[in-house]
């Protein structure tokens, strides 16, 4: 375990990444625990909104994601400063982007169908921050044998490999898909050889005249769509909590 430690985050200078990411999951998990808190009316915790103006946590996330960035490129990739500033960004990384449907719709939807978005983009962040973590690295490691030298070249090129499969699956339209094949190459691999999403970059370009194919590809998409809602639904409920509900409009008399 030593040895790995040391080639393969210590020698390589991922501490300071394994700490950024620790303090992204874990503000990530602290932020929507405390939203939740103040959205059921519960705990000292209340939102700021000095002078009537609701003051959003991506505002400081953006202030420590500024200083905790600059700072980790001028302290380097070693020593006590690197891991500080390192923890500075991924508290700040992980305020920004519970937040991000806020940012992408220029609107409060956090706790709307749109807030899910925050949630996906989270998943989607410390997955592949993980798999740069926990990949081997084939720079900045002094002492290798020639065997394990070979491994992480024969590593590298099915990463390179599996890169492609994943941005096929991107353009067929399946992000989840790609984003879990960048852990499990045999996901990368499924969603690429299989048929496009309708809406997708890989649908309008390859199936415009293929009338067959885009037909398939509407009833597949359908049935995976009615099969995988509830669960995706679920889990995403799990994480950053269930979003409001939009009473329906009443019932207009005859």
């Amino acid at each position: 375990m030593g040895h790995w430690w040391h080639d393969n985050i210590a020698e390589p200078g991922k501490v300071p990444l394994l700490l950024a990411l620790a303090a992204f999951v874990l503000t990530f998990a602290i932020t929507r625990t405390i939203t939740r808190m103040i959205r059921a009316g519960k705990g000292p915790f209340g939102n700021i909104t000095p002078g009537g103006v609701h003051i959003h946590h991506v505002v400081p996330g953006v202030v420590l994601s500024v200083v905790g960035g600059f700072g980790a490129v001028a302290s380097g990739r070693y020593g006590v400063a690197a891991g500080a500033f390192a923890v500075i960004f991924g508290v700040g990384a992980g305020l920004v982007l519970d937040e991000f449907a806020l940012i992408l719709h220029l609107d409060d939807v956090y706790w709307t169908e749109e807030g899910r978005q925050s949630v996906e983009v989270v998943v989607l962040t410390a997955s592949l921050v993980l798999l740069v973590l926990a990949g081997f690295s084939p720079l900045g490691v002094d002492d290798v044998t020639d065997e394990e030298q070979q491994g992480r070249l024969g590593l590298i090129a099915t990463y390179v490999i599996n890169f492609c499969f994943v941005l096929i699956a991107l353009f067929k339209g399946k992000l989840r898909m790609a984003v879990l094949g960048t852990l499990v190459p045999f996901v990368a691999l499924v969603g690429a050889i299989r048929l496009a999403r309708p809406t997708s970059l890989w649908a309008r370009r390859f199936y415009r005249h293929r009338h067959r194919a885009r037909s398939r590809a509407l009833l597949r998409a359908y049935h995976h769509d009615v099969r995988w809602a509830g669960p995706r639904r679920k889990f995403q409920d799990l994480i950053g909590g269930a979003p409001d509900r939009v009473p329906l409009p009443p019932a207009r008399k005859s």
